[in-house]
């Protein structure tokens, strides 16, 4: 008894000491700064950074003179009639994930085994919203018109093509304001939803973190409105 008493003893010593090395490597390149020193623009198009405490996505208006999003994604639209869709929530998550398990609890070992060693095909989510106001999880940030082209770009770029001649097939999940659109890359450890939020803004060219897989590492770059 006092063998195997040890031996869990030294597996949780372990399992600790990995968790708080995870942690410092998520704080140190979290810190380390993309485009150091951008300043938010004076005038532009505004976006939010939303939380849920564990994924992150860019709220964006639905039209502006930059961008409508209706012509990329067609759920806009069709799958809300009579319904005022103002912005969308736009993130990027793992497939099967997003498509297969209703919550975080019907998450399978062998699914978290899967994403930890080879990851797997990626998805766009976009969530449909109505006049999305600022708060603590939804942080306001001002782009330059250049700077929201710039990001329209990223985002577009991610999508997987849609098919000649039609428009790009729509997915369907378990919350009745969620569709999803096929991606180009993988869901992995080094390209996880909040890791691709981060991207996504530094190609706009906003300040943010490096290394960025947990959202308090994405949204401790913006600051919390004045409520």
């Amino acid at each position: 008894m006092r063998g195997i008493a040890k031996f869990i003893g030294k597996a949780l010593t372990w399992i600790a000491l990995f968790l708080g090395l995870v942690m410092l490597w998520n704080w140190a390149g979290s810190s380390i700064p993309r485009n150091a020193g951008a300043e938010p623009a004076e005038s532009g198009v505004e976006i939010l950074l939303a939380t849920n405490g564990i994924h992150t996505e860019l709220v964006l208006p639905v039209t502006s003179p930059q961008k409508d999003w209706r012509e990329t994604f067609p759920s806009i639209d069709k799958d809300y009639p009579g319904r005022a869709i103002t912005h969308i929530g736009v993130g990027w998550g793992d497939r099967e994930v997003f498509l297969e398990n209703p919550s975080w609890g019907d998450l399978e070992a062998r699914t978290v085994w899967r994403i930890a060693t080879t990851g797997g095909p990626g998805v766009v989510r976009v969530d449909h919203l109505t006049n999305p106001g600022p708060g603590p999880n939804k942080r306001p940030i001002r782009l330059s018109e250049r700077q929201y082209a710039a990001l329209v770009a990223a985002i577009e770029a991610e999508l997987a093509p849609a098919p000649a001649g039609r428009e790009r097939p729509v997915l369907t999940g378990f919350r009745a304001q969620d569709r999803f659109y096929d991606a180009r890359a993988d869901y992995t450890l080094g390209n996880t939803c909040n890791q691709w939020t981060s991207d996504r803004l530094a190609d706009a060219g906003v300040e943010t973190g490096y290394w960025t897989p947990f959202a308090g590492g994405v949204m401790k770059w913006v600051e919390e409105p004045a409520m």
